[in-house]
């Protein structure tokens, strides 16, 4: 560089960063051709930290407000101390702004189900999403270990490491919690500090720091959700033997208020459907398969016994006539 370009060189005496995208996390201030004068003023903004690196080394972080940079606080990088050199200096340095606001609305979910060990249904295949928060909160780390010397460092950039940790670190949540899908998804609150919990260092060891953690959506995968739901429905039926008895009698009016030759077909689909309630009944208590069945009044038994196809009676198989009504049977 000659005597007349060295002179032509620009001296900054004002540093700051206003931040043009809200996407924008980190970024470099133009230094190119450039010295910073000894004085130099730089202001810092809340919502905002700056960092000044010097021969590629940290050498202080600035927290909001106003620094005068001196010979003092920071060596003093000009040309004037290089002649030598013709005026080209060694010394680097560069100033980084990093924002601190907030990160907020940011997405995760599961892109396939997971598979976790259920207490109570086994092993399953759960999907989950929600929204997070957070912030960068030691630039120094966030720096050497993500951001780098890039110009420009945007959240889109730092996004999708974060989002698939979340999904990896959430197996792990859920396998040591030992909480059972369906009390996990009644305390979707006390799941998500859990989470929180377990993602805090992950976080913590990039520079950041994980404000907020929801679970917005715990379910299950739509062929296993309809199996929840079969066993949900047998639950809310309760006592088998009461559920057969209120279908009966509610069949009984029906029955009753259909006219001429239909009431034949219905009294012996009454009495067939009693007969098969009555099997589902054994069936469900073993005990009563294995106690002798009551004779009916006579002393006639069951297997020699058939229904009326008019009133739906029990009558003796060999009767021609049912006592009750009267009608002949076939």
């Amino acid at each position: 560089m000659s005597l007349g370009g060295f002179f032509k060189k620009q001296f900054i005496d004002v540093i700051h960063w206003t931040e043009e995208d809200p996407d924008i996390l980190a970024s470099r201030f133009p230094m190119q051709d450039m010295e910073i004068q000894n004085g130099a003023q730089l202001t810092v903004r809340e919502s905002q930290m700056a960092l000044f690196v010097n021969e590629g080394q940290v050498a202080d972080v600035f927290s909001p407000g106003r620094y005068g940079l001196t010979t003092q606080t920071l060596p003093l990088l000009t040309n004037l101390m290089n002649w030598d050199k013709l005026f080209q200096s060694p010394f680097k340095s560069d100033v980084y702004f990093f924002s601190t606001r907030l990160q907020l609305n940011q997405r995760w979910g599961t892109q396939n189900p997971i598979t976790i060990r259920d207490k109570e249904f086994g092993a399953i295949r759960l999907r989950a999403y929600g929204i997070y928060s957070w912030r960068i909160g030691d630039p120094r780390i966030f720096h050497a270990k993500v951001s780098g010397t890039r110009e420009l460092y945007r959240v889109a950039d730092v996004e999708g490491q974060l989002r698939n940790t979340i999904v990896g670190r959430m197996t792990d949540a859920f396998a040591q919690s030992q909480i059972p899908f369906l009390d996990m998804a009644a305390n979707q609150v006390e799941m998500s500090k859990r989470i929180a919990a377990f993602l805090w260092p992950v976080f913590s060891d990039l520079g950041l720091e994980l404000d907020t953690f929801v679970v917005e959506n715990l379910s299950l995968p739509e062929e296993l959700q309809k199996r929840l739901d079969e066993r949900i429905s047998m639950n809310m039926l309760g006592d088998m033997r009461q559920y057969t008895q209120f279908q009966v009698a509610q069949s009984m009016p029906i029955a009753a208020a259909n006219e001429g030759g239909g009431g034949a077909g219905l009294g012996a689909g009454l009495g067939a459907g009693m007969a098969m309630a009555q099997t589902m009944m054994q069936s469900l208590n073993p005990q009563a398969q294995a106690q002798p069945q009551p004779q009916p009044a006579g002393g006639v038994a069951a297997a020699d016994t058939k229904f009326c196809m008019e009133c739906g009676k029990s009558i003796p198989r060999s009767a021609k006539f049912c006592p009750e009504c009267g009608k002949p049977q076939s």
